[in-house]
């Protein structure tokens, strides 16, 4: 089924919940079709009923329902109709599992389904037109929405466009169903939707006062600026560059974020630096979530849909929505609770007498902004160095194993290992300490076949020197030979099943070509231990730049975000694999905790957040739970540390 909806909330900007929770929220049109017979269009906004057999089938426990993007459809018709999660099915996650991109028309598009595009690009103009309140003209007398008889051929076109929808989704469903979601997965769908429409409370008075403070604060800003270099608009990047260039004399490439801080560092003028500091502070985006949060917020305090299920195409890892919870600001002020009371109050004078920065303070607040519900308490856990754990089991890195069954401290115990150094010397206050930062820097680089080039992206803070990189790259190979074994076996693997057609098996991973030759579907395929495929859509040899054989398949870009070929080697399928299982042993965490009566209401890469009645906070059995030995993963050491606290924030 598909519908079209009416609200005056913008669900870009709000997201499904609000939008739907709107007063004036109403379904228009509702496209369905039984068991692929010819597809029904039910005109609501001109007053046709839904069918009995529709209403008969909304209910009914046997009758599966599927939609593209199935949480749209299910939370907007139980706005008026009851219909239990447990029977929908989300084509759009299917598409996903499958290793395609998300949207109807570009997986259409993907996947070689016939379909006009021109209709795709009407049906976004019949959107505007009659799915979002319209702006009052004397042309259109007024009016602050288009109805369907203001437009009545435009409304016929609408609804032969919902009823293309149906068909496209059904053909997209037909030519995907030989490669099924797994019923864990569909499970854990289930889940994700009952944690997104629980959302967690927002504390708005916090969003109000850090929006007035930075308001105030950025105009302060802007009038120093302004004062400091007679500019008409010093937050223009073109009219800067060219004032920096005449103070200095030098070149001025851009003013991204690395290059102010570079430029702070170089100059020796009073007035230049300033105004880059102030340039600094100004562009900090990380304020934006607080209006993030102000514009998805429920009429009830909380945010909802804030994760994105299979949002990381392939590896199934969530994606952030909204507030983007994902990349969060981190927080080091030692005094959170009195500059949360600052900021509630608007004391600008008292944060920047005692913090300084007040951008920067701002956003440092930001996670501060989710609160538990009232007589509740937030409980935060996150897995220990979960890819570092899930890659030394999955390669037999026996060393990395008993780091990580004892003490734990990988970054001494690689440098150690690098440097033929005890690591009872590698601790703070003797010499050595100093080949735990290159032992940290090469654990979170080389991982994954990165060379000199990762070290140098890692390396932050530009501790190492470039003469340095590839000892450093050898010597971290050299300790792990393992897992250099696991990037080759795994790329030679991939190359003999492409070869021969023959699913190869190591590691615990089967590796095979799957395809069904009715819907012209072809897919390299890794099983991980939990029983969850990767799919690697129409996979073909060549050769790759170095003249070697490379395996390649299509997929989406991260850097264009376009379904285009993409190559692949050993340290990429390897990452693949271990986020992958990383993702899983999250997923095993969050049905243990919701089986045990838990209320999740957000997770951030590794970490949970439950929000707990205050005499229920127990961190040991949550982290023991979370802990626990997985089935399908005997031997992989899981361990979990968390917090207790009355405001989200990082430990």
């Amino acid at each position: 089924m598909d519908i079209e909806t009416f609200s005056s909330v913008d669900i870009k900007k709000s997201g499904l919940y609000k939008y739907a929770q709107s007063p004036d929220f109403e379904i228009l049109l509702f496209a369905y079709s039984f068991d692929g017979q010819a597809v029904q269009v039910i005109d609501l906004a001109q007053g046709e009923q839904l069918p009995a057999e529709v209403l008969s089938a909304l209910q009914d426990p046997t009758v599966i329902k599927h939609a593209y993007n199935a949480p749209f459809e299910w939370y907007c018709i139980n706005r008026f109709w009851y219909t239990p999660l447990e029977q929908w099915r989300d084509t759009m996650l299917h598409g996903l599992y499958c290793g395609y991109t998300a949207g109807l028309a570009a997986t259409a598009v993907a996947l070689g389904v016939p379909e006009d595009k021109r209709k795709m690009g009407i049906g976004s103009a019949l959107i505007r037109t009659f799915c979002v309140p319209c702006k009052p003209t004397k042309t259109n007398g007024g009016r602050t929405r288009t109805l369907p008889h203001h437009e009545p051929e435009k409304w016929q076109l609408f609804k032969e466009y919902c009823r293309q929808d149906v068909a496209v989704e059904m053909e997209i469903e037909r030519r995907l169903s030989a490669f099924p979601v797994p019923e864990q997965e569909q499970k854990l769908w289930q889940l994700d939707q009952q944690i997104n429409a629980h959302g967690v409370t927002v504390d708005m008075d916090l969003v109000y006062g850090a929006l007035a403070i930075d308001e105030t604060v950025a105009m302060e800003l802007t009038n120093e600026a302004i004062q400091l270099s007679g500019l008409e608009n010093p937050k223009s990047v073109q009219q800067l560059t060219k004032w920096l260039e005449e103070e200095t004399g030098e070149e001025v490439t851009d003013l991204r974020k690395d290059t102010v801080t570079e430029l702070i560092k170089s100059t020796d003028d009073a007035v230049v630096k300033r105004m880059l500091e102030i340039r600094q502070e100004l562009s900090k985006t990380s304020v934006k979530k607080y209006r993030a949060m102000h514009d998805a917020v429920c009429a009830d305090g909380r945010v909802r849909g804030l994760l994105q299920f299979y949002g990381a195409n392939r590896t199934g890892r969530w994606a952030g929505r909204l507030v983007q919870v994902q990349n969060l600001p981190r927080n080091y002020l030692e005094t959170l609770a009195h500059a949360r009371e600052c900021v509630k109050q608007k004391k600008i004078d008292a944060l920047q007498v005692i913090y300084g920065n007040v951008p920067d303070t701002l956003s440092q607040l930001i996670r501060t902004a989710f609160i538990p519900s009232p007589g509740h308490v937030l409980v935060v856990a996150d897995f220990s160095a979960i890819e570092a754990r899930v890659i030394a089991w999955l390669a037999g890195e026996q060393w990395r194993l008993d780091v990580f069954n004892t003490h734990g401290k990988i970054y001494e115990a690689s440098a150690s290992q690098m440097f033929g150094v005890p690591i009872e010397l590698i601790v703070k206050g003797n010499p050595e300490y100093e080949l735990r930062r290159k032992g940290k820097i090469a654990e979170l680089a080389l991982g994954y076949q990165g060379g000199p080039g990762a070290l140098m992206a890692m390396d932050t803070e530009k501790e190492l020197n470039e003469d340095e990189l590839p000892d450093i790259v050898q010597r971290w190979r050299a300790a792990n030979r393992r897992i250099v074994d696991l990037w080759y076996s795994l790329e030679n693997a991939a190359l003999d099943v492409m070869r021969t057609g023959q699913p190869v098996g190591i590691k615990g991973l089967i590796l095979a070509r799957e395809g069904d030759y009715a819907t012209q579907q072809d897919f390299l395929t890794i099983t991980l231990p939990s029983g969850r495929k990767l799919y690697y859509a129409r996979p073909f040899l060549q050769q790759n730049e170095m003249g070697r054989e490379a395996l390649y398949y299509h997929g989406v870009n991260q850097k264009t975000r376009k379904w285009e070929v993409i190559p692949t080697y050993g340290g990429k399928l390897t990452e693949n694999v271990v986020q992958a299982i990383a993702r899983d042993c999250l997923a095993e965490s969050l049905v243990r905790l919701a089986n045990a009566g838990y209320q999740v209401v957000m997770h951030i890469h590794d970490e949970v957040v439950l929000d707990v009645p205050q005499e229920r906070a127990d961190l040991e059995a949550v982290t023991t739970l979370m802990g626990q030995p997985i089935p399908w993963a005997p031997g992989l050491p899981l361990r979990a540390d968390g917090f207790v606290t009355e405001f989200y924030r990082k430990d």
